[in-house]
């Protein structure tokens, strides 16, 4: 039974559900891949592939327009896939749950996966509308935007045609965006002997949860808390007053999502346990008033477990958790050139123990400035260096410098006020976008980006407006014959 059956655009609305049922995380877009094959030969357009796996779909242009310069539609197959921790979830076979309340569509515990899939449904349903009069499209589908840019960057330089791209991977109605960061992602690796657990401790488990998390670009700004920040100035109080023992740090996943969750397992001497009662209610307090406002649903316990069987070194954990404190997270700077744009910054996105030997750090730098990006990319990296660690800075992705004299620009400006009486903004964003990629194989390519409201993406508390879905789409369709 459809949830979403009688809203408009009703063709843009019947694709994004059939995209909901079709599980996508990024490195495991092969159902989508065939989904989109499939609806390739049902509609009997063509459709090309490269060697990594991104797909074009072609649609020749109507009778009136084969004169006009083919027009590129590019969105991303692969979904952001965050969950809540009580929510059972196969983001590898299950369809995700959408719901519907007053103007949103979101998801029941889970991303929606509107970034990217109203993109890729609304590049579907113009394939397949007879009534919009069109120049040649080209339907462009990347694999692995979210987790590694994988499909911008093994983009086939000779896959596509078209003169001008329209990226369909933006998240507020009524912003035209010509520019975005760059970006780059530092690991950092502690690596340990495991160690008995001493006896005679009081071992603990500390859980985060609660926190709006977000993307790492987009909400960066905003103020949200970070668990693993959270985490470890906790510990890191513990720490200075008594002898902390560390088993087990788990928190966040993603490179691009504010962590919302953090699981920590500690042991302190049994003569600590009223100090570390102490700290805990006064650190409570005071992360109240920190994010009271902001973090409304912020959870922190604090719990007595059983004696455990392992530990990290005691020169591992201290240095570890040092620099889990000293370490940068949130914006560093602001544009001096475009207002309210974050310039630079940082996200402390995940903590993780693999195996028995090892904790890996995964943090992720962006910037509008190639210079900016490295300079932050280098202080984490020296930090993570002093404290012990291996570190590699992974591949980065260029930033795309803004074009303010862009004809595809003009013409989405004059769309956007002729349809809705009132000028968009033109804007660059802090996220990362593949257009800056797109650029270096195909450099004569003018870009644009736009699309609906989203709210909380990357976080299972992601919703899109459904009003602005058809402003959406009203604009795609006069852009693109315009053109």
């Amino acid at each position: 039974m459809s949830v979403l059956k009688g809203l408009e655009p009703q063709l843009v609305w019947k694709y994004f559900e059939e995209i909901t049922r079709v599980p996508r995380p990024s490195k495991h877009e092969e159902k989508i891949c065939e989904y989109l094959v499939n609806f390739a030969k049902t509609n009997n357009l063509d459709y090309k592939s490269d060697e990594v796996g991104n797909i074009v779909i072609l649609k020749p242009a109507t009778a009136t327009m084969t004169n006009h310069p083919t027009v590129i539609l590019q969105s991303h197959m692969d979904m952001v896939c965050e969950k809540n921790s009580d929510v059972e979830f196969d983001f590898m076979n299950d369809p995700i749950k959408i719901k519907v309340i007053e103007d949103w569509v979101s998801a029941e515990g889970t991303t929606l996966g509107a970034d990217c899939g109203i993109g890729m449904a609304a590049a579907l349903a113009l394939l397949v509308d007879t009534t919009v009069e069109h120049p040649a499209i080209e339907a462009l589908f990347t694999i692995d935007e979210e987790s590694g840019l994988t499909g911008a960057i093994e983009l086939s330089p000779n896959l596509l045609t078209g003169k001008y791209l329209i990226n369909l991977d933006s998240e507020d109605e009524g912003e035209l965006f010509i520019g975005c960061a760059g970006g780059v992602d530092t690991v950092a690796t502690f690596r340990y002997e495991p160690e008995s657990a001493p006896a005679e401790y009081q071992y603990y488990t500390l859980n985060v949860s609660g926190l709006k998390g977000g993307h790492s670009g987009d909400d960066i700004n905003k103020g949200y808390a970070n668990s693993n920040k959270l985490s470890a100035h906790l510990l890191w109080r513990v720490m200075g007053e008594m002898n902390l023992v560390l088993c087990h740090f788990d928190g966040g996943n993603l490179r691009n999502a504010i962590p919302r969750e953090a699981t920590v397992t500690f042991g302190v001497p049994m003569s600590g346990c009223n100090m570390v009662d102490e700290l805990f209610d006064e650190y409570v307090v005071e992360i109240a008033e920190e994010y009271g406002t902001v973090e409304q649903n912020l959870k922190i316990k604090l719990n007595k477990i059983s004696q455990q069987s392992k530990i990290i070194t005691q020169k591992v954990s201290n240095n570890l958790i040092s620099a889990l404190v000293a370490v940068d997270n949130g914006v560093i700077a602001m544009s001096n050139s475009i207002p309210e744009l974050v310039e630079t910054s940082t996200n402390l996105a995940s903590v993780k123990f693999i195996g028995d030997d090892k904790v890996v750090v995964a943090t992720s730098q962006r910037s509008s400035l190639t210079g900016a990006k490295k300079c932050a990319a280098s202080t984490v990296r020296s930090l993570f260096i002093l404290a012990g660690a291996e570190v590699v800075d992974e591949d980065g992705y260029p930033g795309w410098s803004p074009n303010t004299n862009s004809r595809l620009l003009e013409i989405s400006k004059e769309s956007y006020k002729n349809l809705f009486g009132v000028e968009a903004k033109v804007k660059a964003i802090h996220a990362g976008l593949e257009c800056g990629l797109f650029l270096e194989k195909y450099p004569e390519l003018d870009m644009i980006s736009f699309g609906p409201t989203l709210r909380c993406v990357h976080s299972p508390d992601e919703r899109m407006q459904i009003s602005t879905v058809d402003k959406f789409w009203k604009l795609l369709i006069a852009i693109v014959q315009a053109v």
